[in-house]
């Protein structure tokens, strides 16, 4: 008999509601946020305001899409098990979107952790400029593997803090730049000039709102993680379907509303806009503002990476039970922590690091490159996985659709669209061929790689989900 302390997978339900919480707030706040956006601004104006909405609105679909699957289906794995579950009637394609969404979704992740452990290092080293940068990476992937390896309550501890410093802070700009925009600042009036003031609303025309729409993607991946986490709690489903109806809120006022303060108090084309926050908080004479958002950004980073490895490590967990990754991956300590597989994520993201100083312009210029278009593969597949899903829940299990993609199909089809278009614009716009065809050679490195772990398996069906479905 099952222990009460487990899942049927063999992790423990430690993750409180409070941890659930803040992960799903915080996940959609990012380095790339605080950072990244300044970037998205410089290239389109103020109509970067419109990029994030495009963007914002295409996750909201997606998270929707994840909770009306997470709510019918809990378990580890998430989207990873949607998937295959989707292609039960074609168990070759199954197995195939199964493999494809599960080691994407950990190769992001995995790179994703490579790139805060050395953005990281660049950020402390604001305030110990003589400490090497790879000891200061090193450092920090180390203490947070620790944390994730001591227990699942260790890591939703951990993130709780850093999602709660990030919301604090974006909160706390919301708040005064509010209060500046609007004319309710001691000695100044309001400040809308600078939406049009300098060269109109979108200075560069129409394609650059579609192609910051593409860069601001990746900004927003990981509102996802929460469908995974969810697992590991005493109640997934509730904490499931409150995580997507805030969704809405989190997308338009942590981003959208942010990005539009941002515009409003700086001129777009300002030198300060490289560090939009930064700089908009020194424009309202915030005291100390460069120290500040140094340490919020950190935060911001240190999440990410800790929210990595957890990811990674969770989706391997999954592959593992599939037969998608080996066996000896699977182990878990008495905390019901899967070890080897945090380890085998922190390996690949040593060597990610070691790259970034080895060979920055080739084999890690390649990793940095590639993960943001495999990010959207995932976000496709599971659309795609929605859609067929649905449709057979309907028909075997209505009573699992606890939470409903809204104006089902069509919304599910207009996500499908909005996502192959910024595939489709990738090629069209010059800085990003590149991501997208390195995007596509991950891919079919992986589909040679199903090819192989095929060959190994002598193509046996899968049928297991598919029993799962029918419990």
């Amino acid at each position: 008999m099952m222990h009460n302390n487990e899942n049927k997978h063999g992790l423990q339900p430690s993750l409180k509601p409070r941890h659930l919480n803040m992960i799903a707030l915080g996940g959609v706040i990012g380095a790339g946020l605080f950072v990244g956006s300044g970037v998205v601004i410089k290239a389109t104006g103020p109509a970067a305001i419109l990029s994030f909405l495009i963007t914002g609105l295409l996750v909201v679909l997606v998270m929707r899409m994840l909770g009306e699957m997470a709510a019918a289906m809990p378990g580890s794995g998430s989207f990873y098990d949607y998937a295959r579950a989707a292609w039960q009637d074609r168990p070759a394609l199954g197995q195939l979107a199964g493999f494809l969404t599960g080691w994407m979704y950990w190769y992001f992740w995995v790179i994703v952790v490579a790139l805060e452990a050395v953005a990281g290092a660049n950020l402390v080293r604001y305030w110990l400029p003589d400490w090497p940068s790879w000891a200061i990476s090193l450092g920090l992937l180390l203490s947070l593997t620790l944390s994730n390896l001591i227990s699942v309550k260790s890591f939703g501890e951990f993130e709780f803090w850093f999602s709660s410093i990030k919301v604090g802070a974006i909160v706390a700009f919301l708040l005064l730049g509010s209060l500046y925009v609007l004319g309710l600042w001691p000695g100044h009036g309001m400040h809308f000039t600078n939406l049009t003031a300098h060269g109109g609303f979108a200075p560069h025309g129409l394609m650059p709102i579609l192609s910051g729409a593409v860069a601001a993607t990746g900004f927003y991946f990981g509102a996802e993680i929460i469908t995974i986490a969810a697992a590991e709690s005493a109640e997934p489903q509730k904490a499931i379907a409150r995580a997507t109806q805030s969704v809405i809120t989190r997308v338009l006022i942590f981003y959208v509303g942010s990005i539009l303060l941002v515009v409003c108090l700086l001129p777009w084309n300002s030198k300060g806009i490289s560090t939009p926050y930064v700089s908009a908080l020194e424009m309202m004479g915030i005291p100390a503002a460069a120290q500040i958002m140094n340490a919020v950004v950190l935060i911001a980073v240190l999440s990410a990476l800790n929210s990595g490895l957890y990811a990674a490590s969770r989706i391997m967990f999954a592959l593992t039970r599939r037969g998608d990754a080996p066996q000896g991956l699977a182990r878990l300590n008495r905390h019901g922590v899967p070890v080897r597989a945090i380890l085998f994520a922190t390996l690949f993201g040593y060597a990610a690091i070691v790259m970034s100083y080895l060979s920055p312009d080739t084999v890690f210029a390649f990793l940095v490159d590639s993960y943001g278009t495999v990010a959207i593969f995932v976000y496709l597949l599971i659309a795609i996985s929605q859609l067929r899903l649905r449709r057979q829940l309907e028909k075997d299990a209505p009573e699992r659709l606890r939470i409903r993609m809204w104006a089902f199909p069509y919304l599910s089809y207009l996500a499908i669209a909005g996502m192959l278009g910024i595939l489709v614009a990738m090629a069209f716009i010059p800085e990003q061929r590149s991501p997208l065809l390195l995007g596509v050679i991950s891919l079919a490195i992986l589909l040679g790689c199903y090819q192989l772990r095929q060959l190994w398996r002598r193509g046996k069906p899968d049928s297991a989900l598919a029993a799962e479905l029918a419990d």
